[in-house]
């Protein structure tokens, strides 16, 4: 077998409409797909920018998710790649979102090659802004 490339990521939601503004209006995804009442759920959504989509989906009737902690196993945060990040976080709290991660008492901190800083989106996932690819 050989993969070809990440095809998406599934992120589940109890705050909806929150977290469809927040990957749409802050960090510029476009919505592909959004489908009301899919197998079970109020909504499953595509969005996506440049080749990487995020399906969003709400729970099924019924359930009710477990909060996300960066103590779980699996994937911690999902990064995104700018050319300026300090440019990046002013454009973020331009529009009045302030769930930034606070590092060492910064809110923006540097890396090995760079800066980064962290965001939370509404239904929790870590995301991470930064201005280097190295690793």
């Amino acid at each position: 077998m050989k993969i070809k490339a990440l095809h998406h990521v599934c992120i589940q939601t109890d705050c909806y409409e929150n977290s469809k503004k927040f990957y749409v209006e802050i960090l510029g995804f476009e919505i592909i797909k959004e489908t009301p009442r899919f197998h079970d759920r109020d909504y499953n959504t595509w969005l996506k920018l440049g080749d990487f989509m995020i399906e969003l989906q709400t729970s099924k009737s019924g359930t009710i998710f477990s909060k996300w902690s960066s103590m779980n196993l699996g994937p911690v945060h999902l990064s995104f790649l700018v050319d300026n990040v300090e440019e990046a976080y002013e454009n973020i709290k331009s529009v009045g979102y302030r769930k930034f991660k606070i590092k060492n008492g910064k809110e923006i901190y540097k890396v090995e090659n760079g800066s980064l800083f962290k965001i939370k989106a509404p239904e929790g996932t870590e995301v991470e802004i930064r201005d280097k690819a190295d690793i």
